[in-house]
């Protein structure tokens, strides 16, 4: 069945079909959470993060909420439908019988949450203890598709625990510093351990039957096997990225933009080993432009390399943050058409152009682009 504005139809099997329906977030009530085992691991010891919690100033909110609601604009403009999330009160805690923290975080990034794999979306176990009800944002739209759509699955995977356990203890330290890191990244000994299975969706990515999920700080092997009997139709490839050493979601490391191209990350690039399964299958992986900043904005989590977290809209357009001009730049020598969308002030509320955004139905079957096993 072919798409229809007038009618709701849940399916999306990779990163670049044409986009028809998506969800955009929202940046109401974020907050800075207080401080836990994997914030704590994610914040660089020199930023100006650390030590702070609470809600972010208004006028930040505002300047936020006012850029995704011109990029839902520009969205819908192009005749794709798109939904937002209904933000829930983001300043109550989170009290479970294992933990207690004293804020949430927000619902700028549904790519973080939602997953979304053929006819289903599937709602990621999170490695935030803060982020335990981030998906309650996200349930009246899961209620209408399933009402409207009867070949929608809305699925939740397993919720975590997320007690001290789910955690390594030498990550908690403020001087830690790069270089161990990296060794750390390298020896794949992250902040998050083998108690339980964890991942979150944004550590996903979907080449039709092949599903590629990044190790590291927010999914766990426990979680990625998870996944891999989740989803027993498709085949589930791990994979890490050594030159990262706060290695949290992998859209700003591996982008890939069309069947038989991918941007890498210079600094974190796919280990010889695992680049083996894409050329042998005909993948074109080449580095992506350097970032236009030399710094993120102030009380970012995110590296400088959200310039590569863009959002594909068919096979030839490309949505770039504006000012990563180096990036729009090389989408056109690569065959783009490259629209400039203003995001770099909502940063701080969770990423960029594929975070703040999740698939609801792009064009497109579930193909096999790694035929050569």
């Amino acid at each position: 069945m072919n798409w229809s504005p007038d009618k709701t139809q849940v399916k999306s099997w990779n990163e670049w079909d044409t986009l028809r329906h998506v969800i955009v977030g929202k940046a109401d009530d974020c907050h800075i959470p207080p401080e836990e085992p994997a914030l704590d691991a994610k914040v660089p010891e020199d930023s100006d993060m650390r030590g702070q919690w609470g809600r972010r100033p208004q006028e930040t909110i505002d300047r936020a909420n006012e850029l995704l609601d011109t990029f839902t604009d520009t969205l819908r403009k192009r005749g794709i439908r798109v939904d937002r999330p209904t933000p829930t009160d983001f300043s109550k805690p989170v009290t479970t019988p294992d933990f207690h923290t004293d804020s949430q975080f927000g619902c700028m990034p549904p790519r973080d949450v939602l997953l979304t794999v053929g006819h289903e979306i599937l709602e990621a176990t999170m490695s935030y203890r803060c982020r335990w009800f981030e998906y309650l944002c996200y349930r009246p739209l899961m209620q209408q598709y399933w009402e409207e759509d009867p070949n929608f699955r809305h699925e939740a995977a397993p919720k975590p625990r997320l007690t001290d356990a789910d955690y390594h203890d030498d990550y908690l330290s403020e001087a830690i510093g790069i270089e161990k890191r990296l060794q750390w990244t390298a020896e794949k000994h992250f902040v998050t351990t083998e108690e339980e299975p964890l991942f979150d969706a944004a550590d996903v990515l979907r080449f039709g039957k092949d599903l590629i999920v990044q190790h590291g700080f927010t999914t766990n092997l426990k979680g990625i096997e998870w996944l891999r009997r989740h989803f027993p139709d498709h085949r589930v490839r791990a994979v890490n990225f050594p030159g990262d050493p706060y290695p949290i979601h992998i859209d700003a490391t591996f982008t890939p933009l069309r069947p038989g191209l991918i941007l890498n990350n210079p600094n974190r690039r796919l280990p010889d080993e695992q680049r083996d399964y894409f050329k042998k299958n005909d993948w074109e992986i080449v580095d992506a432009a350097q970032p236009a900043h030399n710094t993120p904005p102030p009380l970012c989590y995110s590296s400088t390399w959200l310039s590569m977290n863009v959002l594909v809209l068919d096979l030839k357009t490309v949505c770039v943050e504006a000012s990563e001009v180096y990036q729009m730049e090389q989408m056109e020598k690569l065959g783009m058409e490259v629209i400039p969308v203003e995001l770099r002030d909502a940063y701080a509320f969770g990423g960029g152009l594929h975070c703040c955004t999740a698939d609801v139905y792009r064009d497109g079957d579930c193909e096999d682009y790694f035929p050569n096993q």
